[in-house]
């Protein structure tokens, strides 16, 4: 029987691999029904249909081929949450850029309940309050 620690591995490495295979209908399966995915520059997207059209530009090829390489993971497993940073490899017409993040990935069960994504950027994200 697999462990809590290794499910969520296991789930996160195939989260992953649907970015990679560029496959959007994958990566928006991970995600519970009322699933909510926080985007890095502070918008949020509610249920598939929200998160499908947020992942869109990114997952069908509007800003090229697309590659996450994993670097640290830390998990919790008795919340079922993830910290994962990586770095996304960006290949638009042979000319690469490479951006660097995290993601805090919440899971209930083998779906995603929340998806926070961060990435270091020149300017910050300020918040309104």
């Amino acid at each position: 029987m697999i462990d809590r620690r290794d499910q969520l591995i296991k789930l996160t490495n195939e989260f992953v691999d649907a970015f990679n295979r560029m496959s959007l209908d994958d990566v928006v399966a991970f995600f519970a029904e009322d699933g909510i995915y926080e985007d890095s520059t502070g918008g949020t997207h509610v249920g598939h249909d929200a998160i499908r059209t947020a992942f869109e530009p990114l997952v069908g090829g509007s800003r090229g081929k697309i590659r996450f390489d994993g670097e640290d993971v830390f998990i919790e497993a008795d919340s079922g949450k993830v910290l994962a940073s990586w770095r996304l490899n960006l290949d638009k017409d042979g000319e690469i850029s490479v951006i660097r993040g995290i993601d805090i990935l919440e899971f209930e069960a083998d779906k995603l309940k929340k998806k926070m994504a961060y990435m270091k950027v020149d300017k910050p994200h300020l918040e309104s309050t």
